[in-house]
């Protein structure tokens, strides 16, 4: 009998619909995105795939059924997966082999960015400009599916996307693997045109609704703001990473 998951071609690749096919795609190595699961569901299956997901820290979420039978009329058996199209990298493997290459890391951390389309536009142009990773947390973060990839146009298949559990340990071990910290913030007291933003870099760019999380901004070398000259407070955080990463460029390539 072939239990291969079916995936619905009006949604796209990224569907993987029951618990068994979840769990033969996890241990097959398969990248998972996200996983919904209908709320109160105790079956045989699931308690076997429930530890999978918290030893592989795959993002949950609990979701009433009529959310799982509004995504498919197949028999889902109260679980659907989403399956990222790009495999996910450690974020010590994108230092490590940035490093070996003779080159200056240059990665983004994404705190709470969560509208795909923003985050595709953001690895197009992170691409673009030499950025070898970006990286999101496990929770609270856009889905990195097809969407994305296509947002992206095609950009997330070259270049490193990091997920990683803990943000604040992620940013310790890029401190202590010698890269300055960069927040993006309206709170800043220099310009990005005023700092230096030359060498080793890493990045943060925040939600646009709060921008970068107080929490982070504390662990910052540097906060920095770009010149507004409207009567809009700020950017839309795409636009705002492309003007940061291509003031990056020029100081590394373009400044006398």
């Amino acid at each position: 009998m072939n239990r291969t998951s079916p995936t619905t071609t009006a949604l796209g690749k990224d569907l993987l619909i029951g618990t068994r096919p979840l769990i033969e795609a996890i241990e097959a190595g398969k990248q998972i995105d996200k996983v919904l699961i209908q709320k109160g569901l105790k079956s045989v299956t699931f308690k076997e795939l429930f530890p999978l997901l918290k030893e592989h820290n795959i993002q949950q979420q609990n979701v009433p059924i009529e959310k799982l039978n509004r995504i498919t009329k197949k028999n889902h058996q109260g679980v659907i997966a989403f399956l990222s199209p790009v495999d996910f990298v450690p974020i010590e493997e994108v230092v490590a082999r940035t490093y070996e290459s003779g080159i200056d890391p240059l990665l983004l951390i994404l705190d709470r960015v969560t509208d795909v389309r923003n985050f595709g536009a953001i690895s197009r142009t992170a691409e673009c400009t030499g950025a070898q990773g970006i990286v999101v947390p496990t929770r609270g973060s856009a889905p990195i599916n097809y969407d994305a990839l296509k947002t992206s146009a095609g950009a997330l298949n070259h270049i490193a996307v990091s997920k990683e559990e803990n943000l604040k340990d992620t940013i310790a071990f890029l401190k202590n693997s010698g890269l300055t910290i960069v927040a993006c913030s309206e709170k800043g007291s220099e310009t990005a045109y005023e700092t230096d933003l030359t060498g080793p870099i890493a990045i943060i760019m925040g939600s646009e609704e709060n921008g970068v999380s107080p929490e982070y901004l504390k662990l910052c070398d540097k906060v920095v703001k770009l010149p507004m000259s409207g009567k809009i407070g700020s950017l839309n955080v795409s636009v705002a990473a492309g003007a940061l990463l291509f003031e990056i460029v020029r100081q590394n390539h373009y400044s006398n």
